[in-house]
């Protein structure tokens, strides 16, 4: 049997989270396949024969995937799944989006943002918003996985050759139709692939005042993100969300900022190799889990830093 893994892309880039997911494809396989679904996409389709250790690209190249429409995607992959044992895809937006569905087409349970593999039935996977990590066992025939890739390191993009394989399948639901999307516009790094991220919470008060992160962001190249906390109070777009409900990120370093560390917000951002924390309540959960921590009022602390970087 084979592992079938679901690209993630833009019709133009692959997405780096790909790789990752790639990576844990083949600990469960040792023959890997690709899917690229989408519109003009065979750019992706390319990048994609590159990965090492992928065998098969396979190529759908339809105005119904343009904008991977969860209702269409989900019946395309039901469909071709006749030889994969695994079918894996990044737990995404996106991921997070089809999968349920190809599972439910497919009859078998979904095995949600593993961790890590203990055997060809056997995952780790992380519960109660990311403080208890289970093992749990599947006996489905065919395994349908989102992987958590920043558990995962990225396979090489360079140094594969796989052959692309243009496939006719074609499935339009036709219950679902794409109206628009509205892409907050930054020069700043993707929070899912930063370095570095300095993210803001309700302590900087209101959307105004995530101006003043931007001068440390500017200097270290970093993203900008924010907590539910910011985003529920209107003090940002929904896409700079760190936590389970938003983007899981594992940068270098995450500077939190005014962020009282509630449990879903440091389940997407405690597996970052170095956290600095600065609030002004010494008590505030974050400093848990944070390497160095900055007591402190962040309107004085946040300019003093910015001068000293």
């Amino acid at each position: 049997m084979t592992a079938l893994v679901i690209s993630e892309h833009n019709n133009e880039e692959l997405k780096s989270v790909t790789l990752n997911t790639v990576t844990a494809a083949k600990e469960l396989d040792e023959e890997v396949h690709i899917l690229v679904a989408g519109k003009d996409c065979s750019g992706v389709a390319e990048a994609s024969s590159k990965i090492e250790g992928v065998s098969k690209v396979l190529l759908v190249d339809s105005d119904e995937y343009e904008h991977c429409l969860a209702e269409n995607i989900s019946t395309l992959v039901s469909k071709i799944s006749g030889e994969y044992n695994y079918i894996l895809a990044p737990t995404t937006t996106s991921g997070k989006n089809f999968m349920p569905r190809v599972a439910a087409l497919l009859d078998v349970s979904q095995i949600s943002d593993i961790c890590a593999i203990e055997g060809p039935d056997t995952f780790q996977r992380p519960i109660y918003a990311g403080n208890c990590i289970a093992t749990v066992k599947t006996a489905d025939e065919k395994k349908v996985i989102t992987v958590r890739t920043t558990a995962f390191d990225a396979t090489p993009a360079e140094s594969g050759s796989a052959d692309i394989v243009s496939l006719e399948e074609v499935h339009d639901a036709g219950i679902s139709e794409f109206i628009k999307e509205e892409l907050a516009q930054s020069d700043r790094p993707e929070l899912t692939a930063a370095d570095v991220i300095i993210s803001g919470g309700r302590g900087m008060q209101n959307g105004e005042n995530f101006s003043l992160l931007e001068g440390i962001a500017d200097k270290l190249g970093a993203a900008i993100g924010a907590s539910r906390a910011a985003v529920d109070s209107g003090f940002v777009p929904n896409d700079y969300q760190v936590g389970q409900t938003g983007k899981i990120v594992a940068p270098n370093l995450y500077i939190a900022v005014g962020i009282s560390g509630a449990i879903q917000h440091l389940a997407g951002m405690k597996d970052s190799k170095v956290i600095v924390a600065i609030n002004k309540d010494e008590d505030a959960p974050i400093f848990q889990v944070a390497d160095y921590g900055l007591v402190g009022d962040l309107f004085d602390v946040v300019p003093e830093l910015e001068g000293k970087i």
